[in-house]
């Protein structure tokens, strides 16, 4: 199947939406507010219109407000300023309702009035992510392979105040042990199968979205949830089209 715009974005949406629980996210005003407003709009119509593959026609309210506040701007480069609030991928970034897409599955729990969630994002980029994330999580870990983003992500997001957001250097597929165990694990790049070492930092309970294909076959967003007994259910969620997970792993 051929995925249409629609689901592309509706996919980063979901991503995002998987993540993210309960915490109240305070407004901001600048020049992109207006912009922000009508990309938040965007993504719901998106929802709707790909509500076969989501199983719903709306996304948490709380992942919604995260996105309307976070200033993507301030994550692109500058020349990309005025495409920002574009529902399309830009250099070192997702398309915003992937990510939101994302967000959403993680947040599908009986706990999701209570912010106390550790979030581990694998493949940090330009930081956007990170960024929704902490206004939702209490703690969120995110690693990037290519040193130059990390650092670039891990420098914008302590200017821009975002305090519970941990950067690392290094190669995602073995997650970040001495953090875990994680309630929510996002990955941002396609792998051929779901890494051993994430599922073994997912708590029990948790909740990881990841694209699972090739580069030049079909991928699909999955949902892993890990039971309270350590069994682990999976569930094709919606093609989606994401780069490879890179990294000395096979």
């Amino acid at each position: 199947m051929r995925m249409t715009g629609a689901v592309a974005a509706a996919a980063g949406v979901f991503a995002s939406a998987v993540l993210l629980a309960g915490a109240t996210v305070a407004a901001v005003a600048d020049d992109f507010e207006s912009a922000r407003q009508a990309l938040v709009r965007e993504i719901e119509r998106d929802v709707r219109d790909t509500a076969e593959y989501l199983s719903r026609r709306e996304l948490d309210a709380r992942v919604m407000a995260a996105m309307a506040v976070v200033p993507r701007h301030e994550f692109v480069r500058p020349g990309d300023r005025d495409l920002a609030y574009a529902n399309r991928p830009l250099p070192i970034g997702s398309r915003p309702d992937d990510l939101a897409a994302v967000h959403r599955r993680g947040h599908d729990r009986p706990d999701r009035a209570r912010p106390r969630l550790r979030a581990l994002e694998v493949g940090t980029g330009s930081g956007y992510q990170a960024a929704v994330l902490s206004l939702l999580c209490e703690e969120v870990y995110t690693i990037e392979i290519v040193e130059p983003l990390g650092l670039q992500a891990r420098e914008r997001l302590a200017r821009l105040g975002y305090r519970n957001v941990r950067v690392r250097i290094g190669d995602g597929y073995y997650g970040w042990p001495e953090a875990a165990p994680f309630d929510v694990i996002v990955v941002t790049a396609v792998a051929g199968h779901v890494p051993p070492p994430l599922l073994k930092q997912l708590k029990p309970g948790g909740r990881m979205v990841l694209p699972v294909g090739t580069r030049f076959t079909t991928q699909q967003l999955v949902l892993v949830h890990k039971l309270a007994d350590g069994k682990v259910r999976t569930r094709q969620m919606l093609p989606v089209s994401f780069v490879p997970l890179t990294g000395g792993h096979d």
